[in-house]
């Protein structure tokens, strides 16, 4: 398999993998322009050179968008394999080279999120664990972090502020980045269908990197609170949305 590394200088030519549209599309736009925002803080993309969902992303810890303490560590934000690229070692090539440049770049290791249940966009402890990752944190709604590390370092940690997924705010609150592409184009639909149906909904965008670093949940691209408490990571279209409100009356 041949891989693109995606950069300011070619970002406009190549798709990104999970938002294949053109790039007048509202999902497009608004990840091509988180990541041009992202590539001066050490930002890596790296994708397949065919089409479909088949890349890694990664960053610096203290540039991440998370709330961790994870001192000259590497954060992988996304790897995702999927389709008929599954099953063929992509996964394992793109961690590899990661690995690979996180060394070069004199990092202590990389770490990313898992989750002790099957939570979606999350990596696959098994996966992790066959690598050779080990859990070092879990937050209170089961997200975990795993590392791997280069040396005797000490191992990352979530920020206090994040450990119990907690709000003192009732009704459905959505704390989300820009991170997801998806959410560009889900996170207004289900703004106006909360406001047609009369749903409590309010949807915190985490649009600083100081702001995603210190918010209450160990996942800041898609976190949907009611009530207080933690209910998903999964970006929500209508009908998943109006079934979880039904679920939770």
């Amino acid at each position: 398999m041949d891989y693109v590394y995606v950069t300011k200088e070619n970002i406009e030519q190549e798709h990104i993998c999970c938002a294949i549209s053109s790039n007048s599309d509202v999902q497009v736009r608004s990840k091509k322009d988180w990541l041009c925002d992202r590539f001066e803080d050490g930002l890596v993309f790296i994708k397949s050179s065919v089409r479909g969902k088949c890349f890694i992303e990664y960053i610096p810890a203290k540039n991440a968008w998370i709330p961790i303490d994870a001192k000259n560590y590497m954060y992988i934000d996304c790897l995702w394999v999927s389709g008929s690229l599954k099953g063929h070692g992509y996964s394992s090539q793109l961690l590899n080279t990661c690995i690979e440049d996180s060394k070069k770049k004199g990092m202590d290791g990389i770490c990313i999120l898992s989750s002790k249940k099957k939570m979606p966009y999350l990596a696959d402890p098994k996966f992790l664990t066959y690598k050779g990752f080990k859990m070092c944190d879990e937050a209170r709604n089961g997200i975990q972090l795993w590392y791997l590390a280069f040396n005797d370092s000490d191992a990352p940690k979530f920020k206090s502020c994040a450990k119990e997924c907690h709000i003192e705010e009732f009704g459905f609150v959505l704390y989300y980045t820009s991170q997801c592409p998806f959410n560009a184009k889900y996170v207004p639909i289900i703004e106006n269908v909360s406001k047609e149906q009369n749903i409590e909904f309010k949807a915190i965008h985490l649009d600083t990197k100081e702001k995603a670093q210190n918010a209450p949940t160990p996942i800041t691209t898609y976190a949907l609170f009611y009530n207080g408490e933690y209910v998903t990571n999964d970006v929500m279209n209508e009908k998943k949305f109006l079934k979880l409100v039904e679920k939770l009356k």
